[in-house]
Order: C-alpha cells, then sequence, then structure tokens
C-alpha cells in the first residue's frame, strides 16, 4: 500500500508557501561557523498569534517561540477531508538553519458503502496507515532521507490518549440521549529522525507525527415505500494527520530539540475561537438539516398524491379492500416520516461531533451553505439543494424549479 507522489506533491506545494527549506545554503559565514557545534541561543519565550479571517480576524491560535526567532504563519479552513481548521507556521533560528515547523494537516478516507464519497481532496489510501508507515511515506516526498525511528516519549503519547477520552466523554451522554452508538475514535503518534543537505551544510531533523482516526458505522435503511430505493450501511473511517517538522545543523539538532521541547512552547488553539467556530458550524448545520427535513417533506407528499390518485383509478375494488389499503398507506407513511426524523436527528448529531460536510457556492447569486460531503455533485434552486454522485443527474425539468449546479469552496467561501 502506497501514499502516491501526485497528491503528496500538493502538500509540498503548501508547505512551499511557507518558507519551506531551500536547496541551497543562504546563511552567513558566522552562521556557517555556529552550524560547526555549540547550543542554539534561544531568547525568552514570547507569543504569536494566528488569526481567523472568516470570524474577522479573531485570534484563534497562540504560538510561543523563542523572542529571537523568527515566525512565519496562517490558518488554513481545511476542506471535505479534512473538515477542521488548523494553524501552519515556521518558526526560523536568527542564522536561518534552524527551524521548527507545523505542516498542513492531511487526511484519507476508506470504507464501504455510499458514505464514504469521493472527496478529491483526500490521500488515495483506502487502508488503515500506522503514523511511522506515514512519516516513511513522507519523508522522501519532502526530499527527506529517512534514517530511523525515534521512540515517541511516553508522557505525550498519554496525554494524546487523555486527550481523546476527554472529548470522548463530553459526547457519549449525548449519543446515550439518543440511543445512538458513537463512533470509535483513536489517536497515534510517532517520530522518525531524518536528514538532508542544505548547500554546503549537513542536516537533520525529526519529523513528529499524530494520526487520528474517527470509524462510523451508518445504518442502512429498507425502503418501505413503492419507487424509493433502499439505502445501504456504510462503514466509513477518516484519518488526519498532523506533522510537526524540527531541523537543525546536525551539530546542533540536540540543543534545537531542548528548546522546543520546553514545556509550552509550540501552538495552542484559544477557546473563545474554538466556541465561535463550532457555534457558527452548529449554525450552518441546523440550517442544512431544515433544508433536508423541508425537501423529504415535500418528496412525501408528492408520493402521497401521486398514491391518492392511483387509488381514484381504482375506484370500482371493493370498498373495504380501499379501506384497507389506506390504512396500510398511512402507517406506512407515519413508519417513513418517523425514520426519515430518526435518521436527520441522528446525522445533525455526527454533523456536530464529526463535522463531515462540504461548503458550495452557487455562481450564479453567490450565495455559500454547508452541504453533505457524502455526495459529489451539489444543485440549488436558491432555497433547496439536491444532491447526487451520478455526473449525467440534471434536476431541471424533473424537479420544479430553475437548478443551478454549485462549486465546491473553502468553509470559508473562498475557491
Amino acid at each position: 500500500m502506497s501514499i502516491t507522489r501526485t497528491l503528496l506533491a500538493g502538500v509540498v506545494i503548501a508547505l512551499a508557501a511557507f518558507g519551506c527549506k531551500s536547496g541551497t545554503a543562504t546563511a552567513s559565514a558566522g552562521a556557517e561557523a555556529a552550524a560547526a557545534g555549540g547550543a542554539v541561543a534561544a531568547a525568552a519565550p514570547v507569543k504569536e498569534e494566528i488569526v481567523d479571517p472568516s470570524l474577522n480576524n479573531m485570534d484563534a491560535v497562540e504560538v510561543t517561540i523563542p523572542g529571537n526567532w523568527h515566525f512565519q504563519g496562517t490558518l488554513m479552513q481545511g476542506g471535505n477531508c479534512v473538515p477542521t481548521p488548523f494553524p501552519v507556521f515556521r518558526v526560523t533560528s536568527p542564522d536561518g538553519l534552524s527551524a521548527f515547523e507545523r505542516e498542513p494537516t492531511i487526511g484519507w478516507r476508506y470504507g464501504t458503502g455510499p458514505m464514504v464519497g469521493t472527496a478529491t481532496d483526500c490521500l488515495a489510501v483506502k487502508s488503515a496507515l500506522s503514523p511511522q508507515d506515514f512519516l516513511k511515506y513522507l519523508a522522501p516526498t519532502l526530499k527527506l532521507t529517512y534514517v530511523s525511528d525515534v521512540p515517541e516519549p511516553a508522557a505525550e503519547n498519554a496525554a494524546a490518549q487523555q486527550g481523546l477520552a476527554s472529548a470522548e466523554a463530553v459526547y457519549a451522554p449525548k449519543y446515550a440521549a439518543e440511543h445512538l452508538t458513537p463512533p470509535k475514535s483513536t489517536v497515534a503518534l510517532a517520530r522518525a529522525q531524518v536528514s538532508f543537505q542544505n548547500g554546503t551544510f549537513a542536516m537533520q531533523g525529526q519529523l513528529w507525527v499524530a494520526v487520528s482516526c474517527t470509524e462510523t458505522t451508518y445504518p442502512g435503511q429498507k425502503s418501505i415505500l413503492q419507487g424509493m430505493a433502499s439505502q445501504p450501511g456504510s462503514d466509513v473511517t477518516t484519518c488526519t494527520a498532523a506533522t510537526r517538522f524540527v531541523s537543525a545543523p546536525a551539530a546542533q539538532l540536540t540543543s534545537v530539540l531542548a528548546v522546543w521541547n520546553t514545556a509550552g512552547m509550540g501552538a495552542v488553539a484559544l477557546m473563545p475561537w474554538q466556541q465561535a467556530w463550532v457555534n457558527r458550524n452548529q449554525q450552518q448545520a441546523n440550517i442544512v438539516m431544515s433544508q433536508m427535513i423541508a425537501s423529504t417533506n415535500a418528496a412525501m407528499k408528492a408520493q402521497y398524491q401521486q398514491f391518492q390518485q392511483s387509488m381514484a383509478a381504482q375506484a370500482q375494488m371493493h370498498q373495504q379492500f380501499m379501506a384497507q389499503m389506506q390504512a396500510s398507506t398511512n402507517a406506512s407513511m407515519a413508519n417513513a416520516n418517523a425514520s426519515m426524523n430518526a435518521q436527520s436527528t441522528a446525522a445533525s448529531d455526527w454533523v456536530n461531533y464529526a463535522l463531515d460536510q462540504q461548503t458550495v457556492l452557487d455562481p450564479t447569486t453567490g450565495q455559500v451553505s454547508n452541504v453533505s460531503s457524502a455526495y459529489t455533485y451539489t444543485w440549488t434552486n436558491g432555497s433547496t439543494s439536491y444532491q447526487t454522485n451520478d455526473s449525467n443527474a440534471n434536476p431541471n425539468g424533473t424537479m420544479a424549479g430553475t437548478w443551478t449546479k454549485t462549486q465546491v469552496v473553502h468553509g470559508n467561501g473562498t475557491p
């Protein structure tokens, strides 16, 4: 099993935009002398802020760095495979040789059933991938030589597992209240020693990665109405890899690692921003759910009208048979509504937990909305959305209104 170089090349391009390491040496003679050995000087820590432009430039992430190092950073909004925003930044030493980087988060999805979807921003990985194997494929893609595995500090692994357990504890009562089985989540950490050449400098570094995976099971639904297809079940696992990279001249790597292993160094998401982001996405999810319910009710009403017309055409049948048929149909309608409402409730809770959605743009009006990421194509008539995986499907002429095919955009509405 391998990660295609084509998709990972996109990651390399993203890294280059934030000052990824150069293939030529630009250090001064003084820096060249410092690279021969000795500790890297680090001033008292300072804090740098990364803002979220989609929330009025609200401070989103706080990064603690050495006071005499140089900082570049931004917040990326994610997409279909990595639905939540993440910081990307690079911090360089005064001589420009040593660096600490937070790379773009990348993801992949695999499983069975229609909910797997066809997100185009996922890696072409269709099975489980250990964090160590991920680093072995990532290193050569970033033009690094994979030297060896590095043991993961027990304290960091314990903290990661505790963080996962705390998150699951928050959502467990909500799933229990709805009599739903919560998704299965895991987090695994790994490190690797790497090397590369920067002009005349022999460089060494460490790649650190946290691979988080969530397996969600969606029950199938057997059709109880004529003309409505049954919905098969799905089992979908979504994984994301958050990678950090520390690099320095070979003789200085130990002291650089000591700087960044100091307690409090690195990035932390700010709680007010997290709450604001969750609130906004919950509001968007509620709008989507309302649209889905309205669309479902309209379809049910149309089916009911067709059924009534069919019954009228068979008026010569015995009145008792008609009464029994009507009673059976009404019961089916009630069951269908109850099933659809239960499914909408489950989907809403899952959206809140996993945010597995995509943002689409109506090119004719500029209207932005959030819809399910399980489908490749989304049509809109200004107030209602129609989704499908069939590239030839076109609701114009078959459904009321004028429909326009939307374009997938970022969560903040940018292309």
